[in-house]
């Protein structure tokens, strides 16, 4: 093996030129790929935040032919056992119209434990102005989006009048005003739970409960076995499947498009090493005189094909990660940013896994691309080859 390595490293000195453009289009091959694939886990882990972890992740919901759970305090203590269950938190929802002197809207009203909702989806660190925590601490007080403040012209202090069919009317001061940049910014208002069981005239019941998940991913596990109490269950996964369906098109989109990039750079190694054995007929004839069998000619040119394939590959993931952190400093411009959801900057995340795969499978697959021309040359005559120069 070691006469095969020499001679396979002293040809890709000799052909320098076809050994930059070889390692120059796996290089940009795998640039590309680098990038895509920092970007793709970046918007991804960005989509989770913005959704998975601002939802909750299994719903509870009342039992057939209920509207409404009562002794829920019980419930709550019996979900907070289950195994992967991190936070509950109870609340009361329903429809509600507000109105701020000439301005009207209709929105969703949800009734929480402020605190407990936190646990669910970290609403305070949204909040831009006021405080969350002042719907525990003061009565008749809410808590509404940002859009929805702009479409009622309203500011934190003001008293916004709230009313439904079949409601007690109720005035309630803005406390605070949140942005997630998602539609819940102009469809959701929160208030204390005790204000919302008021407003609605059904004391002391809920009609849902929001529980987080240590691992998200078990969401359909938890809410098997919190169906067990005998009442209705749903994961993430079951009430939000277009996030999932999101992911999935964009990853398979993604990686198709990039393997057919790999391929066509391997073949362009391969034509590369084609071209090397006609141009090294005679030298392949001395080699096979002086005693070297055909194992160690196609020995030698699969190593060319492995050597480039893996310089293609380093260099092209240095590139790709100097190329993927330089474009994780790009600053959104302020109307893309709010078109987004709030990003000022493109989400970029490199992990050492997705590096080492990408190195490992285009060494691989060079590799193996280098067996066509390998065979070819292995197959040469030697005397033919000798009489050819």
């Amino acid at each position: 093996m070691h006469y095969e390595l020499f001679i396979a490293l002293r040809q890709i000195r000799a052909r320098k030129f076809q050994t930059i453009l070889s390692v120059g289009a796996i290089a940009l091959a795998v640039m590309v790929l680098t990038v895509s694939q920092a970007l793709m886990v970046g918007f991804t882990d960005e989509l989770y935040n913005t959704t998975v972890n601002k939802l909750p992740h299994v719903s509870v919901s009342p039992q057939e032919d209920e509207d409404y759970i009562y002794l829920y305090r019980t419930l709550v203590d019996n979900i907070e056992k289950v195994e992967g269950v991190s936070a509950v938190s109870p609340f009361l929802t329903g429809k509600a119209s507000f109105r701020f002197k000439t301005n009207s809207y209709n929105a969703e009203l949800k009734g929480v434990l402020p605190l407990k909702e936190n646990n669910i989806s970290d609403i305070e660190t949204d909040m831009v102005e006021g405080d969350f925590r002042d719907l525990e601490y003061s009565r008749n007080t809410i808590v509404i989006g940002s859009k929805l403040a702009d479409k009622l012209e309203v500011n934190p202090g003001d008293s916004v009048n709230v009313s439904f069919p079949n409601a007690n009317p109720l005035s309630l001061r803005v406390v605070g005003i949140f942005h997630t940049g998602s539609p819940l910014d102009e469809s959701l208002t929160y208030t204390s739970l005790d204000t919302a069981q008021e407003f609605y005239n059904v004391p002391d019941v809920i009609n849902g409960l929001s529980v987080r998940l240590e691992d998200f991913n078990r969401d359909r596990e938890v809410a098997a076995k919190i169906e067990k109490t005998g009442y209705k269950a749903r994961g993430w996964t079951e009430t939000n499947p277009e996030i999932l369906r999101t992911i999935a098109i964009e990853t398979t989109s993604n990686n198709v498009i990039l393997g057919l990039i790999v391929v066509i750079a391997s073949f362009g190694v391969v034509s590369a090493l084609n071209l090397s054995v006609i141009g090294a007929t005679s030298q392949i004839g001395m080699l096979r005189a002086m005693g070297a069998t055909i194992f160690s000619i196609r020995t030698i040119f699969v190593l060319q094909s492995g050597i480039l394939g893996l310089l293609g590959a380093l260099v092209g993931t240095l590139t790709g990660i100097a190329a993927s952190l330089g474009i994780g400093q790009y600053e959104m411009p302020a109307a893309s940013s709010e078109l987004y959801g709030g990003l000022t900057t493109i989400p970029i995340v490199i992990r050492i896994g997705d590096i080492l795969v990408i190195i490992l499978a285009v060494f691989l697959l060079n590799l193996i691309a280098g067996i066509y021309p390998a065979q070819q040359a292995a197959k040469l005559d030697p005397v033919k080859s000798i009489s050819s120069k």
